[in-house]
């Protein structure tokens, strides 16, 4: 499954510094706005110690972790959603994201410098959100105007569309983000189209940078989710990790034996087939069954056949919601 993390922010905050730290990529990280142009990409392992405890209980050849891909982003700047800066290029790789990691400067270094000329985390934040409500702003009302002929016809979909699109409206005019908007059975997927910068989680990053002088005390005041990391000496990035993970609505399963052991990324309320599919669509397709145990029930008891013995081991059809921490074997 291919779901990504936008690493976004202003300029010179530390957000390819992190990137390098948690990819060990080199995408260049100079001291000054716009460095990074174009978005780099990093694959990077969800640290898991189910994995290697599962590994050494099959004596696997190989284990093989689930994975979160960071995308490094161009830093935005006051005005984005009007083309300033890289405004525009910022705006549309953010919106091929899946969530947001908001990277905020908490630390002053007056070797570092700041596109605003001094250091103001809420601030930042403020200027970062206001451009990409800006931009879901001209989104909506750009949605708006394209429907009206479909509602003066009194299409049933269109109108749908339009209760929610003037609901969006007045959230963001308020300042506030579009996942502010509580959305329905029927408008979800609608909502989904429309594809708002703003309805992506948001994971805020607290760049305390142990280099500088740190500003701790706005943690209380961060308007959602927030880590704090230390990219440069590399602290607090498993967390991080784990974190991003979490917004995305991942969980784990596993599969293992003596050739891999391996953690498989679903989404979480995923059946059982659902979850078969991100191993082969076979899996999906002709699914007959699950044979499901915890792993740790599986450790404790010390084999599959024990397992099974102790009646750990059940049978699951199609129906089965997959757990966070299962190991599956599934049958066709």
């Amino acid at each position: 499954m291919k779901l990504s993390i936008g690493i976004v922010g202003l300029p010179n905050v530390g957000k390819s510094t992190l990137f390098n730290a948690l990819t060990k990529k080199g995408v260049p990280a100079e001291n000054y706005p716009f460095c990074t142009i174009d978005p780099s990409v990093g694959i990077v392992p969800v640290p898991d110690p189910r994995l290697s405890k599962l590994s050494e209980f099959s004596k696997s050849a190989k284990a093989i972790p689930a994975v979160v891909e960071f995308v490094d982003i161009a830093g935005l700047v006051k005005g984005a959603s009007e083309g300033e800066g890289l405004g525009n290029q910022f705006l549309s790789h953010i919106r091929e994201t899946n969530a947001i990691a908001e990277v905020v400067r908490v630390f002053e270094d007056s070797d570092i410098i700041h596109v605003d000329g001094k250091v103001e985390p809420l601030h930042d934040i403020e200027v970062i959100n206001l451009e990409l409500i800006l931009a879901d702003m001209q989104a909506v009302s750009k949605r708006l105007s394209s429907i009206q002929k479909d509602v003066k016809s009194n299409k049933k979909e269109a109108i749908t569309e339009q209760a929610l699109l003037k609901k969006l409206e007045k959230v963001l005019e308020a300042g506030q983000l579009a996942s502010a908007v509580v959305t329905d059975e029927i408008e979800k997927p609608i909502m989904q189209q429309l594809n708002l910068l703003t309805v992506k989680p948001i994971l805020y990053v607290l760049n305390t940078s142990e280099a500088g002088k740190n500003r701790e005390e706005v943690c209380a005041k961060i308007p959602g989710p927030y880590i704090s990391v230390d990219p440069v000496f590399e602290k607090g990035l498993d967390n991080l990790i784990k974190k991003s993970y979490e917004i995305l609505d991942l969980i784990t399963f596993f599969t293992t034996g003596e050739d891999e052991t391996r953690a498989w990324t679903i989404k979480r309320g995923s059946s059982a087939p659902e979850a078969g599919a991100a191993i082969h669509t076979d899996f999906r397709d002709r699914f007959i069954r699950a044979e499901v145990i915890e792993w740790d029930k599986l450790l404790s008891a010390g084999s599959l056949g024990h397992a099974r013995e102790q009646g750990l081991l059940r049978t699951e059809g199609r129906g089965y919601v997959v757990k966070d921490g299962d190991v599956v074997e599934f049958k066709i």
